[in-house]
């Protein structure tokens, strides 16, 4: 995703205060999580929550948008989306750091069916902060990262399995 932040813009207004801030930073990841036909439960949000209570991850953005059968896309406030009173997303509410810029939500925007609706969030993994910060220390850098699918790891203990 390309992210609406320039660290440039950021640097020239606080100084040192950016880099002082990067020293402490754990990895930043996003998720945009698709829920078909518009039907959000809720269900994941208090584990959600509770990620959050527990320190393990940061919520820098969050953001819900609609893909309407048309393709065109439309934003959905939190306060919307609890109004029938079963999600109760008001602790979500000012989850808004300025990383997530419109071109990144159009982007999201085409992974969606239409009829969809999502869930955007930017995220930063404070349990791995430490261990970041101790490898910027060191001079270290991250050449490589991703996710591996779920279905993939099952995949392939099951062929391992099998072998033995």
């Amino acid at each position: 995703m390309q992210w609406g932040y320039s660290r440039g813009a950021a640097a020239s207004t606080r100084g040192d205060a950016v880099s002082d801030e990067l020293e402490e930073v754990g990895p930043i990841d996003y998720l945009v999580v698709e829920f078909p036909g518009n039907r959000m439960t809720g269900e994941g949000f208090p584990l959600l929550v509770d990620l959050v209570d527990r320190g393990l991850i940061r919520i820098l953005d969050l953001m819900f948008v609609r893909k309407e059968d048309d393709g065109s896309v439309t934003g959905m406030e939190i306060a919307d989306l609890t109004g029938d009173g079963e999600l109760d997303l008001a602790v979500f509410e000012g989850a808004s750091s300025g990383l997530l810029g419109q071109d990144d939500i159009e982007e999201a925007a085409t992974a969606l069916e239409p009829g969809s609706s999502a869930g955007i969030m930017i995220y930063e993994n404070l349990w791995a902060a430490p261990f970041a910060t101790a490898l910027r220390r060191a001079d270290a850098r991250l050449v490589a990262s991703g996710r591996i699918p779920v279905s993939a790891v099952l995949d392939a203990l099951d062929a391992a399995e099998a072998a033995h």
